[in-house]
């Protein structure tokens, strides 16, 4: 056991006294140390349940011969940290998850890991993690919020942010806002649509690190209980059969990711997300390279924001795995990856029927022959930026118009409100990537006042910042390369036309080469907004948004 590094033999007679001191028995000793990395906390509505999943867990491992013990992990509420300083915070906690997940594994010499996460980066950092430590491996999130309903209509935590937008608009009164304050998020669990948390943990089913159900039981649902259980028993199963996360997070099974991603219409966010765990098992890979899958992989779902249906919906429909089904149905997945049951996803998926073809259409009904992700490239975007079009309405597929500069999100938020955007216009906000934010902001308030105020069929928005997966509309994000290191967003100006094709991924700026030339040698990089602390640190290490936004150690 890799674990007698620390509780067996003479030399290791000091650790154990440790561990009686824990008041662990010979016995418990005797067994796998299976080390429960626990995400819950008090702060994050999708976290807060999470001491229920973990003690299911522990019933699981215990069950199953192994013995659980139990570490946090931190998460941060996208939500709450939207729209100030604190949006700083989210993105770069990722690799935070990701580092100290990693030292208490490999410090305490675990024998296998159950992750308990749920929300935006809590996710994906424990994914990197286990590729990582690369010990047998389980995941089991906190499981989605269920819908709200305002005038018997479900609502999700993007409809309370674009009626904020419409509040502005004088087309909603503070009352009408306030009861769907009080309504479209009413229990815990991740928000409730084809958000970042959601998207993150489908995709964890689909890369074959998590069970049946993981992306879409309800967290509210006694299931949950019961698939948290087997998590537990599953990981002494894996540990006796030595199935590692590298054994499953192959280049292959990545691939299946970024397919079944097309076909959810996941966020925007993944695109950062999926390069980050390649990253980590060897495999840097150009996000360009979507549009290929894109281009053979049909839109199956359009989940709120995209569309009137949540994940609540796509559970009753049979789950990701009855998506994935469909998409074998034209060979479009890898079948043979292994995954945490022991089976391949062919073995798996067989049998998970399609049991609504409204939340989820058939694979010859699609809503789109292509995916639901495009990544854009040109002149204003050399090393592409991220599009859901899946969420772009028809009329912003094609679009050019004049570009509104803005140099922080803030800017542009009073700009939005105070009514100075018009109809046609391609709002730009720059300076808020993952150096020059620091962090890349998402820009959720950005884009919901943009909807709320009824010009989502009429405006862009383009940044070297990235969107919440709640965003929609023509929201153009991860501009590479970003701003602060003078990529071509930092030389717009004020009424320049930009040109916007989806369907033929192009992102152009009209402007000559000459005129940008000028304007790159007047350009002079800006002084950093953060100077002190993590952020710094980040900012000095973190890599373009192409790039999955990944730390690297600066070259000597």
């Amino acid at each position: 056991m890799r674990s007698d590094a620390v509780k067996t033999g003479m030399q290791q007679a000091p650790h154990r006294s440790l561990f009686n001191a824990l008041g662990l028995t010979k016995e418990e000793l005797s067994k796998p140390l299976v080390g429960i990395v626990s995400s819950y906390n008090e702060i994050v509505p999708g976290h807060m349940n999470l001491d229920k999943i973990v003690e299911a867990v522990k019933l699981g491992v215990a069950m199953a011969g192994g013995t659980p013990i139990v570490f946090p992990a931190i998460a941060v509420c996208d939500g709450i940290a939207m729209g100030h300083i604190g949006m700083k915070y989210s993105l770069v906690t990722r690799d935070l998850i990701a580092d100290s997940t990693e030292a208490m594994a490999m410090a305490h010499q675990f024998d296998a890991l159950v992750m308990v996460p749920n929300c935006d980066k809590n996710v994906p950092g424990l994914l990197m993690a286990a590729a990582r430590i690369n010990v047998p491996t389980v995941f089991v999130s906190g499981g989605p919020m269920l819908a709200g309903r305002v005038h018997g209509q479900k609502r999700s935590l993007s409809s309370m942010f674009e009626a904020v937008g419409s509040y502005s608009a004088g087309t909603m009164t503070e009352e009408e806002v306030e009861e769907f304050e009080n309504k479209v998020c009413p229990t815990c669990g991740s928000c409730s649509g084809m958000y970042t948390a959601n998207s993150m943990n489908c995709l964890t089913e689909v890369l074959g690190m998590g069970l049946k159900g993981n992306g879409t039981i309800p967290a509210v649902y006694s299931e949950r209980i019961k698939l948290a259980k087997h998590a537990g028993m599953q990981v002494m199963e894996m540990y006796r059969k030595n199935i590692r996360p590298r054994d499953i997070m192959t280049k292959e099974a990545i691939l299946n990711a970024l397919t079944v991603d097309m076909a959810l219409g996941c966020s925007t966010n993944s695109m950062l997300h999926l390069p980050a765990i390649a990253h980590e098992i060897g495999w840097d890979f150009d996000i360009t390279f979507a549009n290929q899958i894109s281009e053979k992989t049909p839109n199956l779902c359009h989940l709120a924001p995209a569309g009137p249906t949540y994940i609540e919906d796509l559970n009753e429909a049979g789950g990701v795995y009855a998506v994935m089904n469909e998409l074998a149905k034209k060979d479009l997945l890898n079948l043979e990856c292994m995954t945490v049951t022991g089976k391949t996803v062919g073995e798996n998926i067989k049998g998970c029927v399609n049991k609504n073809p409204e939340v989820i259409r058939p694979i010859d009904n699609p809503y789109s022959q292509t995916g639901g992700l495009a990544v854009l490239t040109g002149n204003l975007a050399p090393d592409g930026g991220v599009v859901k079009k899946s969420a772009v309405c028809d009329e912003m597929m094609v679009h050019e118009g004049p570009a509104r500069v803005f140099d922080c999100e803030e800017d542009a938020i009073t700009a939005i409100k105070g009514g100075k955007i018009v109809p046609g216009d391609v709002v730009v906000i720059r300076y808020e990537g993952p150096k020059g934010g620091p962090g890349m902001r998402e820009m959720l308030n950005p884009t919901s006042a943009i909807a709320g105020m009824g010009l989502g069929s009429s405006v862009a928005l383009i940044t070297d910042g990235r969107f919440s997966g709640a965003s929609r509309g023509a929201s153009i994000g991860h501009i590479s390369p970003e701003a602060a290191v003078g990529g071509p967003i930092a030389l717009v100006e004020e009424g320049d036309l930009i040109r916007i094709n989806i369907p033929e991924h192009k992102l152009e700026l009209a402007v000559s080469e000459e005129e940008l030339a000028k304007r790159k040698e007047k350009w002079q990089p800006r002084e950093p907004k953060v100077t002190t602390g993590y952020l710094a640190r980040y900012a000095a290490m973190v890599t373009s948004g192409n790039r999955g936004a990944v730390l690297e150690v600066p070259k000597r």
